[in-house]
């Protein structure tokens, strides 16, 4: 079995997500679409890989919005073709951040600037606690969707949709993958100053994660198992 981690830049590695998938028997492949020399302009081409290649995909978080054409350029239109391509072959998706508001307008939803940041630890409020635990979540977005015809919701909080299942696929807005060398990388790549502009003071968000990481951890594997337990699974 084997899971493709879609990274859309080269500062956010998948982390503990996808240690559970190797610990649950899965080869992992990791793929960075805008490399570090690109970072500052993200317009660049990428050759999606054929559907069915992998057993699951986990297109994850991406510094621009999901619904910047314009910034992002030649592989946004692409990657929503093949998301769609992917759900319709029927193979597992698990959309993170980005990753879900992709999702999410390639199904028929859509995604727009939210009415402020999301940045730091946040709880919020599940359907199914079993599935998506209430938190906390890191969260670090601008941006939120609305869930596509035929997904269920089931989580949500007051600034935006938080999770959603739909087929084989669940996708969180939030990032289960952050640990504290993940943050320490956002922060460097221009994080510090967004999150200062934005009210959050680093230096205490930074500390938090290191304190919330073991936590944070077993959060994240337990939503890789019931997203493969409960979602993946073959109908």
């Amino acid at each position: 079995m084997r899971v493709l981690f879609m990274q859309h830049d080269h500062v956010s590695p998948p982390g503990p997500v996808a240690e559970r998938f190797a610990q649950r028997g899965y080869e992992v492949v990791e793929s960075v679409i805008v490399p570090r020399d690109r970072f500052d302009s993200p317009d660049v081409s990428f050759n999606f890989p054929e559907v069915g290649e992998y057993d699951v995909v986990v297109p994850m978080g991406a510094p621009w919005g999901a619904w910047d054409d314009e910034r992002i350029g030649t592989w946004l239109t692409p990657e929503l073709d093949w998301l769609r391509n992917v759900q319709a072959g029927d193979v597992p998706i698990l959309g993170i951040c980005f990753g879900a508001q992709a999702l999410a307008r390639a199904l028929g939803g859509s995604v727009a600037p939210g009415p402020r940041a999301e940045i730091g630890y946040t709880w919020i409020t599940s359907d199914d606690e079993s599935l998506v635990p209430g938190g906390p979540w890191f969260q670090w977005h601008y941006d939120r969707f609305t869930v596509p015809p035929g997904a269920v919701e089931i989580a949500r909080n007051p600034l935006a949709s938080q999770a959603y299942v739909i087929g084989r696929s669940l996708a969180v807005q939030f990032h289960p993958e952050v640990t504290t060398a993940c943050l320490r990388g956002w922060l460097d790549e221009g994080g510090l100053e967004e999150a200062q502009e934005d009210g959050v003071d680093p230096d205490e968000l930074l500390a938090f994660t290191v304190r919330e990481e073991p936590k944070a951890i077993q959060r994240a594997h337990a939503l890789v198992d019931a997203f493969l337990d409960r979602i993946a699974v073959d109908s």
